[in-house]
Order: structure tokens, then C-alpha cells, then sequence
């Protein structure tokens, strides 16, 4: 089972992430679940989000612990003590202009999703750019499928720019490794 946890915060999109991603993964004929965690429900406010993805039924819904993959949409919420939460063979995902700060860990790896966001859309809400960082780490669901996905649940936002969002974070990492 791949297991994988958002963090952001209220306004990021991080749960949107995880629905986008799960609904991915059964449209690749996948079982998925997708959910929130969150306290105060207001913009700006810590939350998390989850997506569980396996070829067999999921039988288990608690909240995860271990993670293959841990997505942050604001480096604010990333503290060191997460590295532990990490499965052997983990990535830690994020979202920061500062990519020199984590230069040290080679599980982290750092992308300005912000940065790409405001450059098509004028805002700082990076969700469909750490969806695309991720699927350029993960094979785990396909690349069409969550394009697909997109167009499913940010029908109203203009679908188009958010895969320019997504294909650009994709395509930064094939530029970051040449």
C-alpha cells in the first residue's frame, strides 16, 4: 500500500490534492481513499490530508503514521521530527524557494511550487504543483490519469492553467537533473 500525507495549510488545496490523487488511482483501477484532518476550520489553519492507494481493497482508514511520500505546501509546517514518520525508502516533498535549507537530507526534496503557481495563475496555491512534483517521483498512479482528475474536481478554475501548473512541476525536475 502506498500511503501518503498532505500538509498545508486551509486555502493551499491540500485536500483537493489528496481527492484529485485519489480519484486518479481508481480511475487507474486502483483502490483509494482520500481524507482530511483538520482543527479549526479557517484559512491559514494547519490541516492535513491523506491518500492510501493499493491494488487490493482498503480495509484499514486510520490516520497515517509511516508515509511513502510526506507532500508540504508550506515549509513553515516541516519540522526534522518528520523524517521519522518517513517509510524506509520515503520522500519528503517540499514546497519552498529555500531549496539549499534541506541540502542536507537526501529525503527531501524542495521545489517553488509558489513560485510556478503565481507565474500562470497569480496566486500562491501550489496544489497542482506538488501533484506534479509527485508524479514525477511516483509512477504509483498514471500521469494521465491525474490530469484527468484535474478536469474532474477544478472544473470552475480553469482547468487548462492548472495542467500548465502541473506539467511545468513535472517537467522542473527533468531540468534539475541534466
Amino acid at each position: 500500500m502506498i500511503e501518503i500525507r498532505w500538509h498545508g495549510r486551509g486555502g493551499q488545496g491540500a485536500f483537493t490534492a489528496a481527492k484529485i490523487l485519489g480519484a486518479a488511482a481508481v480511475m487507474d483501477s486502483k483502490f483509494s481513499l482520500a481524507f482530511p484532518s483538520f482543527g479549526p476550520e479557517r484559512r491559514g489553519a494547519p490541516i492535513s490530508a491523506f491518500n492510501k492507494i493499493d491494488s487490493k481493497p482498503i480495509i484499514n482508514r486510520s490516520v497515517i503514521r509511516t508515509c511513502d511520500y510526506m507532500i508540504f505546501l508550506d515549509d513553515s509546517l516541516f519540522d526534522v521530527s518528520y523524517l521519522d514518520d518517513l517509510k524506509k525508502d520515503g520522500m519528503v516533498l517540499i514546497n519552498t524557494p529555500l531549496n539549499e535549507k534541506y541540502s542536507d537530507f537526501p529525503q527531501i526534496t524542495a521545489i517553488d511550487a509558489n513560485k510556478i503557481a503565481i507565474e500562470i495563475i497569480n496566486r500562491p496555491i501550489c496544489n497542482t504543483a506538488m501533484l506534479g512534483a509527485l508524479a514525477h517521483f511516483s509512477d504509483d498512479v498514471s500521469f494521465s490519469s491525474i490530469q484527468s482528475s484535474i478536469d474532474l474536481y477544478l472544473s470552475k478554475t480553469n482547468p487548462a492553467k492548472n495542467h500548465l501548473i502541473f506539467e511545468k512541476a513535472y517537467d522542473y525536475f527533468k531540468e534539475v537533473q541534466k
